[in-house]
């Protein structure tokens, strides 16, 4: 559990504590996780007094519990395989953090009904909906652009070894072992791609909500199986932006990020890093959505 043991080894050195680990499965907070740190209802999270609540578990978390982390605390959605199947509940010690929500697992935005609910909660409760930058490189200056209305085209290539996919709907029928040389599995909109990969593509959701002129319907994503890469995920970002009024020029950006992975991981291990990172930015920004 990648994000209880950092909170323990170097909290202290932000001013960071844990305020609670809850699991799906209990037993696997025995070994690593103080008892008295340990919650077993996710409806009691309040009584936690939290500032921060990050969710590591899976999509189906944020869309049943996201509006009821926003009303006790901010919120950052992470789902980068940090946690299996949990969420964080994080205090200052001393003063508190204003509160917010880290969501950890973006794809849950997909759903317009999730994204609407949790954009409205914030917004009534004055918490911060944190949406991490994981894997996607630029993210701050795609929103930048979108915040211009200079951004006019987003599309996100992600490449992994067959084993590292995690597969659900149309795409788990793919019989992935049988694949011998690249692969594309789908291309299309991030929207309909989300649920049918959704450990695997938080990059593209997060790429999404900072494109937000773009949104889940105009991203596209594009998703890669390549078995000559058993150790590295691929991330290819391609920017377009508005054709220059007089010349015609248009604005474009490219960049490629090779994350070394273990071989069938889920999340690359720079990704690690980056949500760590992202967690310490977390110190209240009001009632919005915030990329960090």
């Amino acid at each position: 559990m990648y994000l209880v043991d950092q909170i323990q080894r170097e909290g202290e050195k932000y001013n960071v504590e844990l305020a609670f680990v809850w699991n799906r499965t209990t037993k696997n907070m025995e070994k690593g996780v103080k008892q008295h740190l340990q919650l077993h209802n996710l409806e009691e999270v309040k009584e936690r007094r939290a500032d921060l609540i990050v969710e590591v578990a899976h999509p189906s978390i944020v869309r049943t519990h996201g509006e009821h982390f926003l009303s006790a605390a901010h919120l950052l959605v992470g789902g980068f395989g940090l946690l299996v199947d949990g969420a964080v509940g994080l205090g200052e010690a001393g003063d508190l953090f204003p509160l917010f929500f880290q969501v950890g697992s973006p794809t849950a935005l997909a759903d317009e009904d999730t994204e609407r609910r949790l954009r409205g909660r914030a917004k009534m409760c004055g918490h911060t909906l944190y949406i991490p930058s994981g894997a996607l490189w630029g993210g701050e200056d795609i929103m930048r652009m979108a915040d211009r209305e200079t951004l006019s085209g987003l599309k996100v290539t992600m490449t992994k070894h067959p084993e590292s996919f995690k597969l659900e709907g149309d795409l788990s029928k793919r019989d992935l072992s049988v694949i011998r040389e690249r692969t594309v599995l789908y291309e299309g909109p991030v929207r309909q791609l989300c649920p049918m990969a959704p450990n695997n593509v938080n990059t593209m959701a997060a790429a999404a909500m900072a494109a937000h002129t773009l949104g889940f319907d105009k991203v596209i994503g594009v998703l890669v199986a390549d078995p000559s890469l058993p150790d590295w995920h691929l991330v290819d970002i391609e920017v377009t932006g508005s054709a220059h009024e007089k010349t015609a020029q248009v604005f474009s950006v490219r960049t490629r990020r090779s994350n070394p992975a273990a071989p069938g991981a889920v999340t690359g291990a720079a990704t690690f890093g980056s949500f760590w990172s992202s967690i310490l930015v977390c110190r209240g920004h009001g009632g919005r959505v915030f990329f960090c």
